[in-house]
């Protein structure tokens, strides 16, 4: 029997060996997968699995199928996302409504089906499912982000190294070799860039010698990787301060068959002590999803063995609750957690991916942007664990928007003898797009009452709901 899986939902992998297999009806397409620790990225240039390299440590490629023996796996690899990109040397420059690309998972009986909302922002390429570890076992997850950047744009958010050979004009990054031309047998194929095409992949054809009519130019040339730019440091902001309340402009009307023009990915950026970060997006893009992770990977030791279960607490305003300048603020009293996962498709279209009760990480999506106002991502630590510090623990948030942008919001203080800390506040009610701030506050000591938010994006410690998970 075959289930429907919704943009974020999840279910149980029942058997050891598992196959996605990806495809379009109007596109072609390339299909990858990258094995990820539980920080988010690879351990090395080979947890790339791809046409140059289709087998890596229980992960096999064949055609357009990931094969996945689950079994396998390193004990190191926390998820596998698989990844569909567009094949240039194919029509159809990008993914688009009528070619976005779905996903069939089948694992044993078990038939697990994904169609993502329509791409509709220039996506080149997009990671429709992920398989993850969660209690002991595994689970599905479909994810259905896209990069307008392309492979190379989405591997080296992951942190895959590519090459110059992979950026220069006569040797695209990803690009399959035309079939005329095969590698010649006796120098072997860089890691992740094919022989020399006639062609580049991310650049449009030169003036002197323009593209067929009947062969769009690229809409989108991705922006250079700013993986080895320092992250810049942003002004610092005090945690209590009043944020603004934005009067929020109607968004305007999309145009038909227009596709919108991309911002520039804010690359890869981590915020220093009550610093911020904008991410330059447009709030009213459909399949727009805002991530934020709480990844922790138990610190110590003696931190993994006293235990080491955090949880996840995404409080949020929506935007139509949001005080107007000069109005009273008041108290959300609102959370998306461990017993109320929220939902991706309804109100508060905000969703959380299940209850992690070891070191790894819980993810909420953050999906409608344009019915958002602000929300305060907080980590709770379980009673079992014992009083001690979150940083300890290695706990961190990590925010993105799935299209080369992403925001690390660390902890730099220890605080042994509470049970919350409130982390990072993402504000959507600035016009320019969505707003990351590090806001490092801790509760009282042995206080086991939850922040509260409150409409003017303001918080308080121990404010809130009084929390005490013993299971």
């Amino acid at each position: 029997m075959t289930s429907t899986l919704a943009k974020g939902g999840n279910a149980s992998l029942t058997t050891a060996v598992c196959r996605v297999t990806l495809s379009s009806s109007e596109a072609g397409i390339d299909v990858s997968a990258v094995l990820l620790g539980a920080d988010g990225r690879v351990r090395g240039d080979d947890d790339l699995v791809f046409y140059n390299h289709p087998a890596h440590d229980g992960v096999v490629l064949s055609g357009r199928t990931i094969t996945a023996d689950l079994a396998a796996v390193p004990a190191g690899v926390d998820r596998i996302a698989v990844v569909a990109s567009v094949d240039p040397s194919l029509p159809g420059p990008r993914f688009d409504g009528g070619a976005t690309p779905d996903a069939l998972v089948e694992c044993g009986p078990d038939r697990l089906s994904f169609v993502p909302p329509p791409f509709a922002r220039g996506e080149t390429a997009a990671v429709l499912v992920e398989l993850y570890r969660r209690a002991g076992g595994w689970r599905a997850r479909a994810v259905g982000q896209g990069w307008d950047t392309g492979l190379a744009g989405l591997a080296t958010d992951f942190g895959i190294e590519v090459g110059e050979d992979a950026q220069a004009p006569t040797a695209p990054a990803f690009a399959p070799p035309p079939a005329s031309v095969p590698a010649p047998a006796s120098v072997p194929a860089p890691a992740f860039a094919p022989p020399p095409a006639s062609a580049p992949a991310f650049a449009p054809p030169p003036v002197s010698a323009p593209a067929p009519a009947s062969v769009p130019a690229p809409a989108f040339a991705p922006p250079p990787a700013p993986a080895s730019v320092p992250a810049p440091a942003y002004p610092t902001a005090p945690a209590y301060a009043t944020a603004p309340a934005y009067a929020t402009a109607p968004a305007p009307a999309p145009v038909p068959g227009a596709v919108p023009l991309a911002a520039a990915p804010l690359g890869k950026v981590t915020l220093t002590k009550d610093g911020h970060a904008t991410i330059d997006l447009r709030k009213d893009d459909p399949g727009l999803v805002v991530t934020a992770t709480l990844v922790w990977d138990g610190g110590s030791e003696d931190r993994r063995e006293a235990g080491a279960d955090l949880d996840l607490y995404a409080l949020y305003v929506p935007g139509a609750l949001v005080t107007p300048p000069g109005g009273r603020a008041q108290e959300s009293g609102t959370a998306v957690y461990y017993r109320g996962l929220g939902s991706a498709s309804a109100p508060p279209y905000i969703a959380l991916d299940g209850d992690a009760r070891v070191p790894g990480r819980e993810t909420v999506t953050v999906h409608r942007p344009d019915q958002q106002g602000y929300v305060l991502i907080c980590a709770y630590s379980a009673v079992e664990n014992g009083i001690g510090s979150f940083r300890s623990f290695g706990a961190q948030a990590v925010v993105t928007d799935g299209r080369g942008s992403t925001v690390t919001v660390p902890l730099f203080h220890d605080c042994e003898l509470s049970y919350w800390v409130a982390i990072a506040l993402i504000d959507f009610t600035v016009p320019e797009g969505v707003r990351i701030r590090h806001v490092e506050r801790y509760g009282e000591e042995c206080d086991e009452a939850r922040p509260a938010l409150y409409s003017d994006g303001t918080f308080r410690m121990g404010g809130g709901t009084v929390e005490f998970k013993t299971v």
